[in-house]
């Protein structure tokens, strides 16, 4: 898959052709500023894969929260903060 490098001002000149590029030929483009790479136009597809994969890490993460708590025991919140003072 294609990678394009361009700075804002570039970018900013060929917008239009750069959306056709991303949508119809899947290239990805890096946008730059001073040198820095600061944001990137990617197809959807991407999106929707970058979405999955933080969805799955964050049901991961949830699951071994829940065994963590099973396995250590938890309290009711009304005993949290009394032990608090809250």
């Amino acid at each position: 898959m294609a990678v394009t490098i361009l700075n804002t001002l570039e970018a900013k000149e060929q917008f239009t052709d750069l959306i056709n590029r991303v949508a119809h030929s899947k290239e990805r483009i890096i946008l730059t500023r001073r040198g820095n790479e600061i944001a990137a136009i990617i197809p959807i597809e991407d999106l929707v894969l970058i979405q999955e994969t933080q969805d799955n890490q964050d049901l991961r993460e949830a699951i071994d929260a829940l065994k963590e708590a099973r396995q250590a025991g938890t309290i009711t919140l009304e005993k949290l903060k009394e032990d608090t003072g809250s």
